[in-house]
């Protein structure tokens, strides 16, 4: 697609991109994220993975000859990296990020999941989903922002997304997934929408903002010996209560309240905010069933 309102320059949002979004499920903000604030990233990344942070499980003890290639070829993934992290968790609130939250979201907006992906070389990649499968609000409120650290092309798995899609407003039906781009053993069947799929190619500190209804994948990396990292974190309006139980790992509840306020006023703060959520490793393969 190649519509000017689809991109969002210099953190300054404009009613065109808006209106976009609310007619596409998805915006693009070019270099939002600094060159200093990547490297620190990276930096990070390393230190997460090398164990810098403390043991997890499934972490794979290292050695100092390893270099940080090898060190991060072993992994896809981990959850909440924001729980241990300083450097991931001063993201979530990046003033720019924050910016368009406000515009496109609701003045008042809450974080309840990071993610870290490291996906290297040979890497599949996630199926075609919704992101409000899993992660449910009460007012479809729900937004992925998708933060490259590499630069993300088709060669390495960068994002695919149907334009649009966010608008059936409905969880799609999930399928058996037959396909070796992705490591999910379920999909969506995208095959209706064959002419509006589009590839996502952005550099890196660009940051990819999409609805919680909107259909998106990413597939394999085929390089040998490029990286896509990313981090992904999700929002929500702070008005909307939410019923996560994290696939089962939490106890049922009507509001999950392991949040992080990023702009505004939280209207339920008479509540005490938890600590339920502790990083975790990403298998390989994906198993959620629902």
């Amino acid at each position: 697609m190649n519509n000017p309102n689809q991109y969002v320059f210099n953190g300054s949002i404009t009613p065109e991109n808006v209106q976009f979004y609310e007619d596409y499920g998805y915006l693009i903000a070019p270099h939002i994220v600094s060159v200093d604030e990547i490297e620190e990233l990276k930096k990070d990344t390393v230190k997460i993975f090398r164990g810098k942070y403390g043991a997890m499980e499934g972490l794979i003890p290292v050695t100092a000859e390893e270099n940080d290639a090898d060190v991060l070829k072993k992994y896809v993934a981990i959850h909440f990296p924001h729980k241990i992290s300083p450097v991931i968790k001063k993201n979530l609130s990046q003033e720019g990020i924050v910016s368009v939250l406000e515009n496109i979201v609701s003045p008042n907006v809450k974080c309840m999941q990071s993610m870290l992906f490291v996906k290297g070389p040979g890497k599949a990649g996630q199926a075609w989903h919704q992101d409000e499968f899993y992660i449910p609000t009460r007012d479809k409120s729900l937004i992925g922002v998708w933060i490259a650290i590499d630069d993300a092309s088709i060669e390495n798995g960068c994002l695919w997304i149907i334009p649009g899609s966010h608008k059936s407003g409905y969880m799609m039906p999930r399928v058996d997934n037959f396909s070796d781009e992705y490591a999910d053993i379920d999909t969506i069947d995208v095959t209706s929408y064959k002419e509006e799929i589009i590839p996502v190619e952005v550099k890196s500190g660009t940051v990819v903002f999409f609805h919680g209804y909107l259909l998106h994948s990413s597939k394999r990396n085929k390089t040998s010996d490029n990286f896509r990292m990313a981090l992904v974190n999700h929002y929500m309006s702070a008005e909307s209560m939410l019923p996560w139980d994290q696939d089962g790992k939490l106890p049922p509840t009507e509001d999950m309240r392991d949040i992080l306020m990023v702009a505004g006023t939280d209207p339920y703060a008479y509540k005490p905010i938890t600590d339920l959520n502790k990083p975790y490793l990403r298998p390989e393969v994906l198993i959620i069933k629902k």
